[in-house]
């Protein structure tokens, strides 16, 4: 009996398999490697039905984003509800969840730095990064708040922190040999000991 090509799937089912290409592609060849064609090829399916579910390559790559981003959130709130009630411990485990699995891997960061590569060229892309980074900030502000931090210094230190934790993130996965999670870990916590003073 000839087998199809390809095969039918439930819709979600088949729109997760495209994500999970997309994310293939993105960790193999950055942003310019991930075509419709390219993205159909790693899925097994014909190039039509990446337009069949998805409109377009750039709505493909933003749904792509959304739930690795949904990962993790969902990464950083498991840390900080295995870290109890105190809060400057929920604040530590949040920052700490970036210097370790799943969130420190280089194929996130892969595709990671194409998402941020799209961030300037796609308006799609960028309101999506800005609705990620927006939540990433606010779960901050409710952190430091939660340990008394006065609300004219929040916003300032969750971008500070912010802009701490995706410096270390970048370079421990770029050069793992350079300094280790616990050291990034360790800087980490200092900064933010200087700014709960």
């Amino acid at each position: 009996m000839h087998k199809p090509a390809y095969s039918r799937d439930h819709p979600d089912d088949r729109r997760a398999s495209l994500i999970a290409a997309t994310r293939r592609v993105l960790t193999r060849g950055g942003a310019g490697a991930a075509t419709v064609r390219a993205i159909a090829a790693e899925a097994g399916v014909s190039p039509g039905l990446v337009g069949h579910h998805f409109d377009g390559i750039d709505a493909l790559i933003a749904a792509t984003y959304a739930v690795v981003g949904a990962e993790v959130e969902a990464a950083l709130a498991a840390a900080v509800a295995g870290a109890g009630d105190d809060p400057r411990a929920r604040l530590s485990a949040y920052v700490g969840a970036s210097f370790a699995a799943p969130i420190a891997d280089p194929a996130l960061l892969a595709t990671w730095i194409a998402f941020w590569s799209l961030v300037a060229a796609k308006s799609e892309i960028a309101r999506l990064h800005e609705r990620v980074y927006a939540a990433y900030r606010a779960d901050l502000e409710a952190l430091l708040a939660a340990c008394g931090v006065a609300a004219a210094r929040r916003r300032l230190a969750a971008i500070a922190i912010t802009a701490l934790v995706d410096g270390l993130w970048l370079e421990l996965c770029l050069s793992p040999a350079t300094f280790t999670a616990a050291e990034a870990r360790a800087i980490a916590e200092a900064q933010l000991a200087a700014l709960l003073v």
